[in-house]
């Protein structure tokens, strides 16, 4: 049986997938404190997340980033499906990039030191649409 993920495909999904599902597994038991900083970021980019207890949405995103983690790193689920999830976490990330105060350099994208760490989920974006685009490829 041909294997529906080739070799330089793994590449991308272990190595975004192995990250996801760590930050995933590390927000699992997060304290109030870690709870109410994580979902106080979200609020600033995504208002309506306000309606949403800070537990509760460190739980639904504990749970969703093991969910896809996991997702990338099992090559029984297709590239497309796969790279969509990704490339739609990626999207999320990247809103809090562009909409967080600080983030980048005014009237510019390059990102300030503060920024840095959220600038990188472009690659994440990279990842996943490569993942969509080969998967469309296969079919």
């Amino acid at each position: 049986m041909k294997s529906p993920v080739r070799p330089h495909q793994l590449v991308l999904r272990i190595a975004t997938g192995a990250s996801i599902l760590n930050s995933g597994l590390s927000k699992r038991g997060a304290d109030e404190d870690t709870a109410m900083g994580l979902h106080g970021m979200a609020v600033g980019t995504y208002p309506f997340l306000d309606k949403v207890d800070p537990v509760t949405f460190t739980r639904l995103l504990c749970a969703g980033e093991i969910a896809l983690g996991t997702a990338l790193l099992v090559p029984l689920v297709p590239n497309k499906l796969a790279g969509a999830g990704l490339s739609a976490f990626a999207s999320g990330l990247l809103g809090l990039y562009l909409r967080t105060p600080g983030m980048h350099k005014p009237r510019s994208l390059a990102p300030t030191p503060e920024g840095i760490p959220l600038s990188k989920d472009l690659w994440l974006l990279g990842a996943g649409l490569a993942l969509v685009l080969e998967g469309c490829e296969q079919d």
